[in-house]
């Protein structure tokens, strides 16, 4: 039996160190919080993509009292992203939540869901989508998704 280990890189930065194009991305994804609708988590997700021809699109977390039915923020962001502009592909998404005492302080990574569905959009493009989760006190800085999905399942195993 051997070991397998995996190695995966996430950089710790603050707002200050992000550059012009990232903390546009970040702001987009913290005004996209405001347009939450979350009665019942009181938790409001927004996220932001910029997509190759310099666009960026945001959207919000949408719940519903029959849970399952809601979205997470970066699915509807991807999906609206992927129909509106289905030959940009995405190179940068940025994740910013809140709750009801304001913006977290350490950064929130995608739910196992939306993972999937990000893994798809950056398999669909053929190019890495590099992430920037956003909390007050500190923002990871991730090169791919295969960082957030290790041994992850895609097109290649149908």
């Amino acid at each position: 039996m051997k070991d397998l280990h995996i190695d995966i890189h996430i950089h710790s930065a603050c707002y200050e160190e992000l550059d012009e194009t990232q903390r546009r991305l970040v702001d987009a994804a913290k005004e996209a919080t405001s347009h939450s609708y979350s009665p019942y988590s009181h938790f409001a997700v927004g996220a932001a993509v910029l997509l190759a021809d310099g666009t960026i699109v945001s959207g919000s977390n949408q719940e519903n009292a029959a849970f399952p039915s809601g979205t997470c923020a970066e699915r509807t962001t991807v999906f609206y992203a992927n129909s509106r502009y289905p030959d940009q592909p995405v190179c940068t998404l940025a994740i910013a939540a809140r709750n009801e005492s304001g913006f977290v302080d350490t950064p929130i990574p995608p739910c196992g869901a939306c993972r999937q569905v990000l893994l798809e959009t950056e398999q669909r493009y053929r190019q890495p989508m590099h992430i920037i989760l956003y909390g007050e006190k500190k923002i990871f800085l991730i090169d791919g998704v295969k960082s957030l999905l290790p041994l992850s399942f895609g097109a290649e195993f149908l």
